[in-house]
């Protein structure tokens, strides 16, 4: 394949950092634009460092976003104007900001993820299966610990793994949300799904849904230690990406999950 030129939005925070590491190990991957949403004067890896505009996304193919929502919503809209391709890693968008997003989706093609891992959007399928094979006597609750410098909480990772809930059951994520918690020992299960976040040292990412009747406790888990491992499958997405027609896309449709 062709070499996809690539902008990164927030080129300065963690993940993207982490990106432009990937990106240069990466043979179908030319990293052609950075910027931030502010001045930086100061070169990344041979690239001034520029601000959300025209000019900064015009000779790429495609924008890889794991920024804030308001910055993604910047990037959308010229996306949208230019035509340009966009994988989204940013999480703590409203149901309004979604579907926002789901209107841009028909114009230009976009790949959303709440994790770019393919080990957490397997856990998201096994997620979906197990709500979908156990009875309403079993109440569910997820539990997630990131490190103190995220903000959002639920994660985005969480939220993915109440929608695989959700769909089991055949019920609708936002009608299905419990109580929300942050840094508590321990959280109960509900009628509806409970969220538990911990925000504390560097720890790149743990997710836990349990489900319970009282009788057994039923614990899938995830655990990352690497953050390459959201990089590299942002670029995957991305080259997998650059063959779609304007849509809505997900990494399970990028692993062909039924």
């Amino acid at each position: 394949m062709s070499k996809v030129n690539l902008a990164i939005t927030g080129c300065m925070g963690r993940m993207g950092q982490q990106l432009i590491k990937s990106s240069k190990i990466d043979k179908n991957i030319k990293l052609k634009a950075l910027t931030e949403n502010r001045l930086i004067k100061k070169k990344i890896a041979g690239i001034k460092v520029g601000l959300n505009n025209e000019n900064s996304f015009k000779k790429v193919d495609l924008i890889i976003d794991f920024t804030v929502p308001k910055c993604t919503f910047e990037v959308l809209k010229i996306a949208s104007k230019l035509k340009k391709r966009v994988v989204i890693g940013t999480t703590g968008f409203t149901k309004v900001e979604e579907n926002l997003i789901r209107k841009f989706s028909k114009k230009i093609p976009i790949l959303k993820a709440g994790n770019m891992s393919l080990g957490v959007n397997l856990l998201m399928y096994l997620t979906e299966i197990t709500a979908k094979s156990l009875n309403d006597n079993y109440l569910s609750k997820i539990f997630e610990v990131h490190h103190r410098h995220k903000k959002d909480y639920p994660s985005g990772t969480a939220l993915m793994l109440g929608k695989g809930i959700a769909d089991g059951k055949g019920r609708n994520l936002y009608n299905l949300i419990g109580r929300k918690f942050l840094n508590k020992k321990s959280f109960p299960y509900g009628k509806k799904i409970n969220f538990n976040s911990i925000r504390r040292g560097e720890i790149i990412g743990e997710h836990e849904v349990k489900f319970s009747n009282g009788k057994e406790i039923i614990t899938l888990n995830h655990e990352a230690f690497d953050r390459a491992l959201y990089s590299d499958g942002a670029l995957t997405a991305a080259k997998w990406l650059m063959r779609k027609k304007p849509g809505l896309y997900s990494m399970r449709d990028l692993l062909n999950f039924s």
